[in-house]
């Protein structure tokens, strides 16, 4: 598939700390895409990851998906029917569960800056989202396989970090 194929409205869902937000920053710099990271429409800046009020969160995503030219990254269900109704092509990064947890740790560990981080944090060690990760990830990841199975609309699934490393190259995609 030509990464044209995906349209100007590109949403990339996938488990926690499988590349969404890189994934995203290369299409937009490719595409000339706006790239819109929704973990950063969620929870408040200059916070360690504190959630934004959910009636907050709805407006800026649903004002993000108003516009023409865009490439989203983030689950956030509570509004994918509105998101996929205005999009044009989807990516599922859909890694295994060790390799999220493996990245989770390099990131919070050993990277200083990142995609989709949060302004003014600091990425830290959590229990909760090494939770999610190892706990709540692999029931998502089956409802994001039916949701991607049932779309119609132009997509990509990319089953492990090797043909997430194969689309970069084959879109001649950079990382920074």
């Amino acid at each position: 598939m030509n990464l044209s194929d995906l349209g100007d409205r590109i949403c990339i869902l996938g488990p926690s700390n499988s590349g969404k937000s890189t994934l995203a920053n290369a299409i937009a710099r490719k595409r000339g895409l706006e790239a819109i990271h929704l973990d950063l429409l969620f929870h408040l800046p200059n916070t360690d990851w504190e959630q934004r009020p959910k009636d907050e969160f709805i407006a800026l995503h649903d004002t993000a998906i108003a516009g023409e030219r865009w490439v989203m990254d983030g689950n956030y269900s509570i509004c994918m029917p509105q998101r996929f109704g205005r999009a044009t092509g989807l990516i599922l990064l859909d890694i295994s569960t060790p390799a999220s947890l493996l990245r989770y740790f390099r990131r919070t560990l050993f990277e200083t800056k990142r995609h989709g981080a949060l302004e003014g944090g600091r990425d830290s060690v959590k229990w909760d989202m090494i939770h999610h990760i190892a706990v709540v990830t692999p029931r998502n990841r089956k409802r994001h396989r039916a949701m991607f199975d049932e779309l119609d609309l132009p997509k990509l699934r990319l089953a492990s970090v090797r043909a997430i490393k194969q689309c970069f190259r084959a879109w001649d995609l950079a990382l920074d």
